[in-house]
């Protein structure tokens, strides 16, 4: 039936799997999906939205490098919102509302129209491997498919486990079966394992909500989009979400069921995502709090499902039932199906390397949840890396990893493998040292060249991307070139409590000052003028403002990450032995072996690994 070797088979067909089968076959290698059902493609097992605080960031990179969640997440938005824009533009993070159902449709459609792409539909059981390397896989029907590489994005599906109540069934997602097999191998071979929980809320027929009493939460005025392509355009109608809260009765109503609950009888034993809490765990750690957000979210244009973010749970049905129906606005609730827990499988991500290929077996990739982490975005992204370095190391190619100065995807691949994570990890701007740099507005600059070089950014994305670069670089050097004088700016100045001046001056000086903006420049006639002969666009204009307005923070961080990158290039020898290293602490050598550090840099961000550690083993590299 298979006859022929594949280049890459990509299992599972989640956000990672579809970015990794996306990126091998767009790199030119021969490529397999196999997932246990087709009609389930890049599913929003969660909710319907993608994006966000640091997420979005992700979705901008994943786009940049020529990756498909920022296209997909702009065909099938029904909301945009710009979040943090009260801060810096290092806090900016967009996001999108999605239609659930569009943005399944439009990910199948894009792989089908995908070259080098086969599709399979069956359960993959297990892996062959052959002198640590892996040379295929095997289906519960007894097939056995070879392939010279195999990225596993295997998402909540291996040996899931779904809790409501004092009720629970294997199952990777609602209505669909967990995987068995892969674990239990991958163990046998010589793998650690653990499990970890999360955990999905109520969905409800919008019919049955009285939105009169919510609060209307409504996307920007102006709204942008992802993708860096002129191939989707921001949208011209949105739908609005809402808000209510919970109060101190339905807390009540909550707490009558937890002696049912999983999460405090004893039957979940892993740990859920700390940042996203169930319901019950937040009233029981917030017990002060009267009250929590909900957000009603439609979960498309013409369906009438709504998901309840924030009332994630895993109580008994009816409890969430009564629950919810003393929730304002929901008093006539109808449920499509009550909120569960799923318990599932993953592997400490400080079994790969930066590639995300195991360092136990040769040529088999780990991508997405099966390494820990939780959310779409962070899911896509290790998808599309593991996707392109199987396909560089079939062509015999050097391997592609991004620094934490260059990407967030750097940052979390870097955590991940460097520092491990005992609880589902989740991105933040607070985890990424380098966030000035590493911008949602500035992803294509960093990032473009890198997925063209690859094969995966097409030239006309490239050429788009240098226009944008050279337009703002050279609207940059106007405000340093130009003079203004005190008449023409001084009324400006004045009306925004900004203080005179007395003589010409740059105007770079002036318009790096916190209150004045590209609105209060504009009113000088030659910047005007300027915008109108250039034909400066939305995107040019915020890249000027931010180049201008942060320039010293921004040469500062550029600094720092020189300075940190030095050390980037001290490598140190595979399989090093620290037993010899006497002097250094206990823990630290036991890390050090454990983890493998490529460079010094790494080995100085792995937990309980010390400066003084690090200057033995600088002493020792030395010599």
């Amino acid at each position: 039936m298979f006859n022929e070797v594949y280049d890459v088979i990509v299992v599972g067909a989640g956000h990672a799997g579809s970015e990794a089968a996306a990126a091998a076959a767009n790199m030119g290698s021969k490529t397999l999906l196999i997932t246990m059902n087709l009609q389930n493609i890049a599913q929003m097992s969660c909710n319907p939205a993608m994006g966000g605080i640091a997420k979005g960031q992700i979705v901008r990179e994943i786009d940049a490098l020529g990756g498909y969640s920022g296209i997909v997440s702009d065909t099938s938005s029904i909301q945009f919102k710009m979040l943090n824009k009260s801060k810096g533009p290092a806090m900016w993070s967009p996001r999108v509302q999605s239609d659930r159902m569009r943005f399944a449709e439009d990910w199948r459609l894009l792989l089908e129209n995908t070259p080098n792409l086969d599709f399979y539909q069956e359960m993959v059981s297990g892996l062959l491997i052959e002198r640590d390397k892996v040379i295929g896989v095997k289906t519960s029907l007894g097939i056995e498919v070879k392939a010279k590489t195999v990225v596993l994005t295997n998402g909540t599906f291996l040996n899931g486990l779904i809790h409501i109540g004092d009720k629970n069934f294997g199952g990777g997602r609602a209505g669909e079966r967990a995987a068995t097999g892969i674990t239990e191998e991958l163990i046998a071979i010589g793998f650690d394992s653990g499990r970890m929980k999360t955990g999905t809320p109520p969905r409800v027929d919008g019919r049955s909500l009285d939105y009169t009493v919510m609060i209307e939460q409504p996307g920007d005025d102006n709204p942008e989009k992802f993708s860096y392509l002129d191939i989707t355009q921001p949208l011209k109608e949105q739908r609005s979400c809402h808000m209510t809260y919970t109060s101190p009765e339905v807390h009540d109503l909550l707490r009558e069921g937890f002696d049912r609950s999983p999460m405090f009888n004893g039957r979940i034993k892993s740990v859920g995502p700390r940042y996203c809490p169930s319901i019950e765990d937040k009233i029981n750690r917030f017990a002060d709090k009267e009250r929590h957000q909900l957000f009603v979210e439609p979960e498309g244009w013409n369906t009438v499902e709504v998901y309840v973010n924030g009332f994630s749970t895993s109580l008994p049905e009816d409890v969430q039932y009564n629950a919810l129906r003393s929730v304002k606005g929901f008093e006539n609730v109808k449920f499509f199906r009550p909120g569960y827990a799923i318990e599932y499988d993953y592997f400490p991500p400080t079994q790969l390397k930066h590639t995300l290929e195991t360092k136990l077996v040769d040529g088999l990739f780990f991508a997405g949840q099966i390494n820990g982490t939780t959310g779409y975005e962070e899911a896509a992204s290790q998808g599309l890396m593991a996707g392109i370095n199987a396909s560089l190391k079939v062509q015999e190619k050097a391997p592609f990893t991004l620094k934490r100065d260059e990407a967030y995807i750097g940052v979390l691949i870097d955590d991940l493998i460097t520092k491990g994570t005992e609880e589902p990890y989740r991105m933040f701007t607070s985890r990424a040292e380098y966030r000035t740099l590493l911008r949602q507005d500035n992803a294509d600059f960093r990032l473009t060249p890198k997925g063209f070089d690859l094969g995966l950014a097409s030239e006309k994305r490239l050429r788009r991307m240098e226009q944008k670069q050279s337009k703002s670089d050279a609207f940059v050097q106007f405000f340093k070139d130009t003079s203004v004088k005190p008449e023409e700016i001084n009324p400006i100045l004045e009306s925004k409590n900004s203080a005179k001046v007395k003589q010409q001056d740059k105007m770079f000086k002036l318009y790096a000052r916190p209150n004045i903006t590209i609105d209060d420049m504009r009113k000088v006639g030659a910047v005007d003028q300027y915008i109108l002969d250039n034909a400066l666009d939305t995107e040019v204009i915020e890249q000027t403002e931010i180049q201008v307005k942060y320039a010293g923070y921004i040469e500062k961080e550029k600094n720092n990450a020189d300075k940190l990158n030095r050390l980037e290039n001290v490598k140190i020898p595979l399989n090093f032995d620290y037993s010899k290293l006497k002097s250094m602490s206990m823990e630290a050598r036991q890390k050090l072996t454990e983890i493998q550090p490529v460079t010094i840099s790494q080995a100085s961000r792995i937990s309980g690994v010390s400066p003084n550690d690090i200057s033995v083993l600088l002493v020792y590299l030395g010599r």
